[in-house]
């Protein structure tokens, strides 16, 4: 359920039976002929999925990023790593205050990955709070499920090109794109890495039928409520 749709005495009320929640990061970035928000969107989303059955609150996306290798992209907002740490810091302090010791981040965008290790620290001051970092994308069952469609799985393209991501006015390229050359866009500032990257996509199909799609997402929720379910450690 969505912190969205609850109030402060329904939070305190859900705390005397549990103390777990998500708190769900994103990023505002690029993503070629697909949403501005998909990294966003679908934090939220597989993080809502998951949690809805079991009846545990997800907290708004946090919807800004680290991605400064798309900066010259309009419309892409990039976050330096203090700031999403120092955010990010707050927000847990935040929740350990209200009473949840129970914390999954559900990350929907790979730069945010600096975001697992201040977890780990910040588990050292507080031993009392356990918190899981799950990037749902890449975790193990779903990544073999995007190996097993389709090994070129990335960026912008077929993987990340659900219904829920997709623009309605916008026509999804026909052919697949060549690969670029990655390697040189990442050791390239935001001006080149556009030249490099042309629409922004990383290569392969930019769309998969819908059906090959909901199973992929469907592994997707699963892994991430398995996340929630546990096992947590004892935290007595």
């Amino acid at each position: 359920m969505r912190i969205a749709d609850m109030n402060w005495m329904q939070v305190e009320t859900y705390l005397k039976a549990d103390d777990r929640c998500i708190l769900p990061i994103g990023s505002t970035e690029q993503h070629a002929y697909l949403s501005l928000a998909v990294d966003l969107i679908l934090a939220e989303r597989v993080a809502v999925d998951a949690a809805e059955p079991l009846g545990v609150p997800v907290f708004p996306v946090m919807p800004y990023g680290i991605t400064p290798a798309f900066a010259a992209y309009p419309g892409t907002i990039t976050l330096r790593v203090d700031t999403l740490l120092a955010v990010v810091r707050d927000a847990v302090a935040s929740l350990r205050r209200s009473g949840f010791r129970r914390i999954l981040i559900v990350n929907g965008h790979g730069g945010n990955q600096p975001v697992q290790a201040l977890a780990g620290e910040l588990m050292v001051e507080m031993p009392d709070t356990s918190i899981k970092f799950h990037s749902w994308w890449n975790a193990p069952r779903t990544w073999a499920k995007v190996q097993e469609i389709d090994r070129t799985g990335s960026h912008a393209n077929w993987m990340e090109n659900f219904p829920w991501t997709r623009l309605g006015n916008i026509a999804m390229p026909g052919t697949p794109k060549p690969a670029p050359d990655l390697a040189a866009m990442r050791a390239a500032p935001p001006r080149e890495a556009r030249a490099i990257l042309g629409d922004g996509c990383f290569g392969g199909d930019y769309q998969k039928p819908d059906e090959t799609m909901l199973v992929l997402w469907q592994t997707g929720v699963e892994e991430t409520r398995a996340q929630l379910e546990g096992p947590w450690p004892s935290l007595t």
